[in-house]
This record gives C-alpha cells, structure tokens and sequence, in this order.
C-alpha cells in the first residue's frame, strides 16, 4: 500500500523535501511507517523521536493505529513555544 507522508519545519529539512509516498505493507501501523522512514534516513530518525503525527487530519498518540492504502500521515515537529 501506499501512504502519503507530508513533512512540516524541521522534519522537511531532515527529509530533503515536503512530501514523500512510502510504500508498506498491508495493515501497517504508523510504528511501522516511523521505523521505515528513520531506516530510509538516520538524520530524519532522530527528528521522528520528537515528532506528533496527524493521520487523516487527526492527531494520533497511538503508533499502534492501522493504516490504510491513499492515507495522509503529517510529520509534526515540535514547534517553538510547544
């Protein structure tokens, strides 16, 4: 499947670009998108460790959350003051 990961201030630095599409395998978890990019990436990794997620516009604190084929997963960085 594919997911469309978008990459906001210091995680669209670390990541080279703004958008990416990464593809997994099926019932994949956000755990597991987090693991294959910071795989693709060792500067990005370390910016994951300190990232928020919105899946489907919806904050997610949970890595153990399904994804699905075509899902929008935002890469959020702590910004300054949060």
């Amino acid at each position: 499947m594919e997911i469309c990961v978008r990459f906001f201030a210091a995680a669209q630095a670390a990541a080279g670009t703004d958008q990416s599409v990464v593809k997994l395998t099926d019932k994949a978890t956000l755990a597991d998108l987090e693991n294959v990019l910071g795989q693709q990436n060792p500067e990005l990794a370390n910016v994951l460790n300190r990232c928020s997620y919105l899946h489907e516009s919806i904050a997610v604190r949970d890595r153990s959350r399904v994804l699905s084929n075509g899902d929008t997963v935002d890469v959020l960085p702590p910004f300054a003051g949060g």
